[in-house]
């Protein structure tokens, strides 16, 4: 397994954090409306917090969450296609699951993609409801939640 690094996003990442967004294998096709045009400023990575995991021989950029945190809710998670099934995203939850505890959260909401909410199930979120199709999501998407 690659030694990694989980630490708080600068704005100077920004770039890098939108490339792996737009990079994402899971938005092709019909989900591509998602994140067509999505970018990561550095105001986001100011006002949220949002934490990277890297390799730490190259600094590669592995995956990344944003926590935030009135209402709490998980707003980005994605983990590079190529470092998916290395334990990356576990970690990441674990780290904003730690986060929100320090912080005094009691919960967090997440409102996913379709085809990753086998992947939050298994690392302890629970299902809560739909919520409906929206302009950019013409699709109904799952909505779970972190007990913290």
């Amino acid at each position: 397994m690659t030694e990694t690094t989980i630490r708080r996003a600068e704005a100077a990442d920004a770039d890098r954090l939108t490339e792996l967004i737009q990079a994402s294998g899971a938005y092709r096709g019909a989900y591509s409306a998602m994140i067509d045009g999505y970018r990561v400023r550095p105001d986001y990575l100011a006002r949220h917090e949002v934490r990277m995991a890297v390799a730490e021989a190259d600094d590669r950029l592995l995956g990344f969450y944003a926590l935030i945190r009135e209402p709490a809710e998980l707003d980005l998670m994605f983990v590079a296609d190529d470092a998916q099934g290395l334990g990356i995203g576990r970690r990441l939850i674990d780290d904003m699951l730690d986060r929100a505890r320090a912080a005094g959260i009691a919960s967090v909401k997440v409102v996913s993609h379709p085809p990753a909410e086998r992947f939050y199930l298994r690392v302890g979120a629970e299902r809560t409801g739909t919520r409906p199709p929206q302009p950019k999501t013409p699709w109904e998407q799952p909505e779970l939640r972190f007990t913290v």
